[in-house]
């Protein structure tokens, strides 16, 4: 019995001795690998982003776009005294606001002349025409764009105005004759002169004018400007000059059809 006894502590304590064994085995693994996942957690992360720098720093230059705000280009007028033609110089300030110069000259008439023509000479005579007359009108202005957010800008309308001296040439449309007749009378007759001609004896006329209109420009291109206006001209001459006989003319200009081509640069 006693020996029995023995064999059975004997046994209990081997295998306390192995339950010990295995918690050291376990404790010294951990204690190893708990260093490496300590380390392996603690290592910072690397970018994989790769950044180049030039060698020659001139090589990578900053650029922005400045559009062409200046223009330049012809007008063609167009109106019940007939056909003009003229100059202008154009400059935008901001997007929707830009100031010009321009110079046109355009015919001048009378709503009572009435033309005629000779079927026999071929030429043509307004009778009781004493003037022609030339209007050439410079006019420094201002155009405000409409509607810029809500329109494309292949359609750019606006108004404008402008103000300046204004310039009227008169020139002699016919000179008077006398000659005497058979019985001695004396006849007196209107012969045409020459349109050329008559600029030699022409005089000119100075007063302030202007106008006020709108139009828009057409179309996408940058390098180019087209459009149509409206423009009605105010030219006053207090006194008047003489158109037809006896009939004397206050105030030039009128409404006028303009059509604009230019170029920017």
């Amino acid at each position: 019995m006693i020996s029995v006894k023995l064999d059975n502590d004997d046994h209990n304590s081997e295998k306390t001795a192995m339950k010990h064994s295995r918690i050291m085995v376990v404790g010294v693994l951990f204690a190893t690998m708990y260093p490496c996942t300590i380390a392996a957690q603690e290592l910072p992360l690397r970018d994989s982003t790769y950044v180049f720098t030039p060698s020659n720093l001139d090589l990578i230059q900053r650029a922005t776009y400045d559009p062409l705000r200046s223009a330049w280009g012809i007008d063609i007028l167009i109106s019940n005294n007939g056909f003009g033609g003229g100059a202008f110089m154009r400059h935008e300030f901001s997007d929707v606001l830009a100031g010009f110069i321009s110079f046109a000259i355009s015919d001048v008439k009378d709503d009572g002349e009435v033309e005629y023509y000779n079927q026999f000479t071929g030429q043509s005579f307004i009778p009781g025409k004493k003037n022609r007359m030339l209007l050439f009108p410079l006019v420094l202005g201002a155009q405000y764009r409409l509607f810029k957010d809500e329109i494309v800008d292949n359609f750019r309308p606006y108004i404008g105005f402008g103000i300046g001296p204004s310039m009227v040439f008169v020139s002699p449309y016919s000179s008077t004759r006398q000659i005497r007749g058979p019985q001695g009378e004396v006849l007196t007759y209107s012969e045409q002169v020459e349109f050329f001609n008559s600029l030699k004896y022409g005089k000119a006329h100075y007063t302030l004018g202007g106008y006020v209109g709108g139009g828009a420009y057409f179309g996408l291109d940058k390098g180019t400007l087209s459009g149509i206006s409206f423009r009605y001209y105010f030219v006053p001459f207090k006194n008047g000059i003489e158109s037809l006989e006896n009939i004397y003319i206050k105030t030039f200009g009128g409404f006028y059809i303009t059509l604009n081509f230019g170029s920017f640069y």
